[in-house]
């Protein structure tokens, strides 16, 4: 009978299957830190995506003159529904991407968002341009890009697990539903400190998501994961455009 060298056991290697990530199981080791890379380059890829194609919308409704027509017509409503319709359109869009499975899914209801988003935005963009001067939309477009880049810079270094917020977003957000219908119902004024409120709030969802995102997504939810970190910029840049146009009146 042949005995086998113990000593060759030691030169040879055991072929460890790694899990696909779509059974519910994720790669080990280097495989891990390599898939979760990729994972983050679609995720702000398609965010970066999503930007540019809420500002080319943005862009056409202006250039075409359609901006004028929907800012008409959403400033004849009270502008405390268009506040409420903006949250519950993020709530929704992001529940709907969270849940599906689908790509096609996830591209419909980040495609949905950006659409509602740029209609939404219309009346407040258009007075910012034709009534508090100019410069005020980019000054709004630099404060939240350094804002988002530094809080995400804070989450991604400081590796801390945020997931603590969300329960704190909950009820933040709850809360400035229930202003918010204050000043549909009762004349609430929701002046300045609302909006510095609100951008706290927007920037406290970023440290949620992206730590979120580093930590639990599931590596083919992309898709829903840049949906996630658009709403809350759209949420931040929205709120911070309010404080420059009060400060310039």
């Amino acid at each position: 009978m042949n005995r086998r060298d113990p000593r060759s056991l030691r030169s040879e290697t055991v072929a460890i299957p790694v899990e696909d990530d779509r059974l519910g199981f994720r790669p080990a080791g280097q495989d891990a830190a390599l898939e979760r890379g990729r994972f983050l380059v679609r995720v702000y890829g398609h965010l970066l995506a999503a930007i540019l194609a809420f500002t080319g919308l943005e862009v056409y409704l202006f250039k075409s003159g359609m901006a004028e027509s929907i800012a008409r017509a959403l400033i004849g409503v009270n502008w405390m529904l268009v506040l409420g319709g903006f949250m519950v359109a993020g709530w929704l869009a992001r529940g709907l991407a969270a849940r599906a499975a689908s790509p096609g899914i996830q591209y419909l209801g980040l495609g949905l968002y950006v659409v509602a988003q740029a209609i939404i935005f219309t009346p407040l963009l258009y007075v910012a341009e034709h009534y508090t001067g100019g410069g005020v939309i980019q000054s709004a477009a630099i404060l939240t890009v350094l804002g988002f880049v530094g809080l995400t810079a804070v989450a991604i270094q400081t590796r801390k697990d945020f997931s603590f917020l969300g329960g704190m977003l909950r009820w933040g957000g709850i809360l400035a539903l229930v202003a918010i219908a204050g000043g549909v119902f009762f004349g609430w004024e929701l002046g300045m400190w609302f909006s510095l409120l609100m951008v706290g709030l927007a920037g406290a969802s970023i440290l949620h998501d992206t730590s979120n995102i580093i930590r639990n997504w599931p590596y083919d939810r992309y898709v829903a994961a840049s949906l996630e970190l658009f709403a809350s910029v759209a949420l931040m840049f929205w709120y911070i455009l309010r404080l420059l146009m009060a400060s310039r009146r």
